[in-house]
């Protein structure tokens, strides 16, 4: 009887021990469900519906000799409930974002825990460190086992040094091989049930950005570049690393670690997905009233080219000037002098001849237009100075270019970068940049990224390619495009040159760009002859918003096509776009208050062929009207609506 009491007792034991090695956590609506495994090793599973879109991926974290998420001893769980709105500084998307969550964190022995986020659209985890001194991470492991017939859809790259313009590859994660190259972040997976998962990071910090290559086996692993013991500058931008440290960061041991995130569900989900926002901190500084988001009159794709003036236009007074006047005309907010205004890349003090950047500010400055300077990155570096020097000389911010590189010292270098333009009331566009990981929500003066294949890259920017934007790069934060040209071809007819670029899509298809992309500076790629010459579709790109109040997706599916309505007070702009393949899509007019007139631009009969062909158009609407709208291929629609 003892025995079988103390077998009872045993087994009873046993069960309690197995069943607390896991802890579960829902979304607010129940439909999202997290499982954490705890016993040998750190385990995630993650449940959309009745599909398990995660199977049993472990998470670990080898900090000094330490591996944390092996053998965890579980000390404690707290559970929290997040419900608040966060005001955008920049709201490229909605001036308020509602953030919602389920958060579970994890306590264990060895001075660390872990915390897991599930929200109606997704879930997120970090490490969180409490130990003393400095530590050294010597690897994040995160290996996630997706479905069979997972396909992923990623931007490979062969190295660390990468500019992140690749164009998007897809394949299957079955067919996706161990020895095949990484890719950065974003990376959107998609389910045989048609589920979408989008997977990236936030809150990157004194710690490299993630890169992710093939288990071999349907998964997906973490991989980090080194920590730069030293380094050696190449030519006037480039950069080797010529020691890498035994490590990926050497940081304090009591902080959080960047958040790593899965937006989960469908197309439109990911693409008006806030996840980014949410788990990218707080503003950090005292006053952002200063900021201003814009449109800008771009001159390095247009090669500085405008004709049918009495002066040789070039990287000279004169022509910038001609710019201001355009900029002006339009109400365009700043102009760029792009790479060539000063007679050496590595000195930032001494213009060429023919500029004299003072006096285009004031003269800027009389005509309501801000000017904005190129840099490479490796000038700033040298003579941080410069950004004191131009912002008391009256420019309005900087283009820091050609990083190429996302390991620890680099995040530092932007973060530096970030605070001092903050401090001297500067923006800041970063090309040559890894996406955003939430350093634009702490210094919101960073107003765009790059990190993008976009109209820079020509012929080599294709509409087949361009069209996954809202669901990959975009759905993580502000994205440097430079859309807007006016010499637009379809793909077997781009044979623009460096004096008369082409862009690849329908003219509808690069006015509706302005709508469905999202940045707090949008470019104005083309010359200003060219958008004089088409003064209606010029004025509607120019009146269009870089800042919303409110973001609706209409209609979406990945690589296919992307309908979005956006509001702006009191109007409400609708932008689609498409790829390959013509389309029609029927979209209800429900979030309208009442009745408005709508001008809008649509593709010609001819657009197929003639990519410039283009109409406008003009009816009046109300809320209970449902619109027909028809796309060539690489075509878009677009319109605004006042009430």
């Amino acid at each position: 009887m003892i025995k079988r009491f103390f077998l009872g007792f045993f087994l009873l034991q046993v069960c309690i021990l197995i069943q607390a090695s896991t802890e579960r956590i829902s979304s607010p609506d129940g439909h999202i469900r997290l499982e954490v495994c705890t016993d040998d090793t750190l385990r995630m599973s993650v449940f959309y519906g009745e599909e398990q879109v995660i199977d049993n991926s472990p998470l670990c974290l080898l900090v000094q000799q330490e591996w944390l998420g092996v053998r965890p001893k579980l000390k404690g769980v707290r559970r929290q409930i997040i419900n608040r709105q966060l005001p955008n500084v920049i709201p490229v998307k909605n001036a308020v974002t509602h953030d919602e969550a389920q958060e579970m964190t994890l306590r264990f022995a060895g001075q660390y825990s872990v915390a897991f986020r599930v929200y109606n659209h997704g879930i997120a985890y970090r490490f969180v460190l409490d130990k003393k001194g400095k530590v050294d991470v010597i690897s994040e492991q995160m290996t996630l086992r997706f479905p069979a017939s997972t396909i992923a859809h990623l931007s490979k790259t062969r190295s660390f040094w990468t500019s992140y313009e690749e164009p998007y590859t897809h394949v299957a994660l079955a067919d996706y091989q161990a020895q095949d190259q990484m890719s950065y972040l974003p990376v959107l997976l998609e389910t045989q049930h048609g589920t979408k998962l989008l997977l990236s990071e936030s809150d990157v910090r004194d710690y490299p950005a993630m890169f992710v290559k093939s288990t071999g086996n349907n998964g997906l692993t973490s991989v980090f570049p080194k920590a730069p013991a030293t380094w050696e500058p190449i030519g006037d931008r480039g950069f080797n690393v010529t020691k890498e440290s035994p490590f990926i960061a050497r940081i304090d041991g009591k902080r959080t670690l960047p958040w790593r995130f899965l937006v989960i569900g469908d197309d439109a989900a990911v693409a008006s997905n806030e996840m980014e926002r949410v788990l990218g901190g707080q503003c950090e500084l005292a006053d952002a009233s200063w900021i201003k988001p814009g449109k800008v009159s771009w001159d390095w794709w247009n090669h500085w080219t405008i004709w049918n003036v009495d002066f040789e236009t070039g990287i000279n007074n004169r022509t910038y000037k001609y710019f201001i006047d355009f900029a002006a005309q339009y109400g365009i907010e700043y102009i760029l002098l792009d790479e060539g205004w000063n007679k050496d890349v590595r000195d930032p003090f001494t213009t060429r001849d023919e500029i004299d950047v003072k006096e285009l500010v004031d003269y800027g400055r009389q005509r309501g237009v801000g000017v904005i300077l190129w840099l490479a990155w490796l000038t700033v570096e040298n003579h941080m100075d410069l950004i004191k020097y131009y912002a008391d000389m009256g420019v309005r911010g900087l283009k820091i270019d050609f990083m190429d590189h996302s390991d620890q010292w680099m995040v530092n270098f932007y973060e530096r970068v970030a605070r001092e333009c903050a401090i001297n009331q500067l923006i800041v566009d970063f090309h040559g940049s890894f996406k955003p990981a939430g350093l634009e929500i702490r210094y919101p003066n960073v107003i765009s990224y790059e990190g993008v294949r976009g109209l820079e890259n020509g012929a080599g920017c294709h509409p087949d390619n361009t069209i996954w934007l809202p669901f990959i790069r975009n759905a993580v934060g502000a994205m440097d495009f430079t859309p807007g040209s006016m010499a637009s071809a379809q793909p077997e007819d781009n044979h623009g040159s460096g004096s008369l670029p082409m862009g690849s899509g329908t003219r509808a298809n690069q006015m509706a760009m302005y709508v469905c992309f999202e940045s707090g500076l949008q470019m104005l790629a083309d010359s200003p002859t060219r958008y004089m010459r088409e003064d209606e579709c010029t004025r509607y790109i120019a009146s269009v918003p870089t800042t919303w109040d409110e973001s609706r997706v209409l209609s979406a599916k990945a690589g296919d096509h992307y309908v979005v309505a956006r509001r702006k007070g009191n109007k409400w702009y609708v932008g689609a776009m498409t790829g390959g393949k013509s389309q029609q899509f029927s979209i209800s007019l429900d979030f309208l208050t009442g009745e408005g007139k709508l001008t809008g631009f649509r593709d010609g009969r001819n657009a197929h062929r003639i990519a410039v062909d283009y109409q406008r158009f003009q009816q009046q609407v109300s809320s209970t009207d449902v619109l027909t709208l028809r796309l060539a291929r690489n075509g878009g629609w677009c319109c605004v609506i006042e009430q």
